[in-house]
């Protein structure tokens, strides 16, 4: 039994397909049908279900690909003690963050990180919050960018801090005047507004929702986008109101810029984690990496 033929179960495991894990791979479709049939036949056992439409993992299957991912986090694990025993200044993280959080975040901490890191190479893979977590739960990611709460238990973590939740509304919206005033707004008095949110499967659509539901309504959504920036420009134009995370509501944007309001108390706010699989070693490029991300976010958030 080979180390890369655990390699190749997993990926295979993970995308359900032979043609996208041999992509993902680098390898051609047939060499890994030969290299799984080889490790069947080795085993004895048959560790996936094939069929015209679908691969599944049958039961020893699903047994091999807990055991071999165990091995494989070992072998990292090795890897990345024994470079770091050496002080090596070089390394490899891969971030995984929200495309809008980490657009108005990761400016701030990537040239603070390369500075003090330069020779560390970093590879930024952006993608929804369900996806992410599930992308670090697999290891495919040595840590990501999120908000709590975190759906996955096998995700440990650290609090990067609080983000404060605004209120995004038209230029013409008769709420806008308050902006001004410094009156604040409660969530109760958008029980009537129409919404415009982000797609389902984005963490801070769930959390929109159930802020509204929490103040005893449901939302009524009207448009819905892959992308904050869209949401906040169909704002602006004045099809519905938003809620917006500060550190995005503070960025400067040159057009179909809506006004943004200060909610009252208790003001809404979402605890910003970088999160990583419990028990996974953490190389010493990571922690740093962690670390100039907790100072960054602590900076911005006290300007």
């Amino acid at each position: 039994m080979e180390l890369r033929q655990l390699q190749y179960a997993l990926q295979i495991a993970a995308e359900r397909n032979f043609s996208r894990a041999a992509d993902k791979l680098h390898i051609a479709q047939p060499s890994l049908s030969q290299q799984l049939s080889k490790l069947e036949k080795e085993l004895g056992v048959l560790l996936f279900q094939r069929n015209t439409s679908s691969v599944e993992l049958t039961h020893a299957g699903e047994k091999f690909v807990e055991q071999a991912q165990t091995i494989i986090d070992a072998v990292e694990l090795l890897r990345q003690e024994m470079s770091d025993i050496s002080q090596l200044r070089t390394g490899h993280v891969v971030v995984g963050s929200m495309p809008i959080t980490g657009a108005h975040l990761l400016p701030h901490v990537l040239p603070v990180f390369k500075s003090k890191f330069a020779e560390v190479e970093i590879t930024l893979l952006e993608d929804s919050s369900m996806n992410l977590e599930k992308l670090t739960a697999s290891g495919q990611t040595d840590l990501s960018l999120l908000s709590l709460p975190l759906e996955i238990p096998t995700l440990a973590y650290e609090v990067l801090g609080e983000e404060r939740i605004d209120l995004a509304v038209p230029p013409e919206h008769p709420l806008a005047s308050r902006s001004a005033a410094g009156i604040r707004t409660s969530l109760e008095e958008l029980k009537d507004e129409p919404f415009i949110v982000l797609k389902e499967g984005q963490g801070f659509r769930k959390m929109t929702v159930e802020l509204c539901r929490g103040a005893g309504f449901e939302p009524r959504i009207v448009f819905e986008s892959n992308n904050m920036e869209t949401v906040q420009s169909l704002v602006a134009t004045g099809m519905g109101v938003t809620l917006v995370p500060h550190f995005i509501a503070r960025a400067p944007r040159s057009e179909f810029v809506p006004v943004y309001l200060p909610l009252a108390e208790p003001v809404p706010s979402r605890t910003l984690v970088v999160a990583y699989r419990r028990g996974r070693y953490l190389s010493k490029a990571a922690e740093a990496f962690i670390e100039t991300f907790k100072t960054t976010v602590k900076d911005l958030s006290d300007e």
